[in-house]
């Protein structure tokens, strides 16, 4: 089995939420914001099953615009669960130092 680490695009709508903003003090107002996580779906299929609710984040399900290929292609496929949890946090870490607002798990 493989399993894919993906980035979506949400809508800046998201940063007016405190709970997301405690998370990202770095955050540059009117940077672009992003969830990143980790499945053993292909990112399409994960994309679709968080915009239609099943297994969804809050925030990726009400704010999620796009997946953002450039961020996360060339990681995949990844071989273990191991790896792409440690993936999806240095994919997320990665976006957050530059100043992006990031919601991960």
């Amino acid at each position: 089995m493989s399993y894919y680490v993906y980035v979506i695009e949400l809508e800046k709508e998201v940063s007016k939420s405190t709970k997301f903003r405690n998370e990202n003090p770095g955050y540059i107002y009117g940077k672009r914001c992003f969830y990143v996580g980790q499945s053993a779906r292909a990112p399409l299929l994960r994309f679709k099953q968080h915009k239609d609710g099943y297994k969804s984040n809050t925030f990726a399900r009400r704010f999620g615009l796009k997946l953002v290929p450039e961020f996360y292609e060339k990681y995949n496929p990844i071989p273990t669960r191991k790896d792409a949890e440690e993936l999806e946090s240095y994919v997320a870490q990665k976006l957050r130092k530059v100043g992006y607002g990031v919601w991960y798990n």
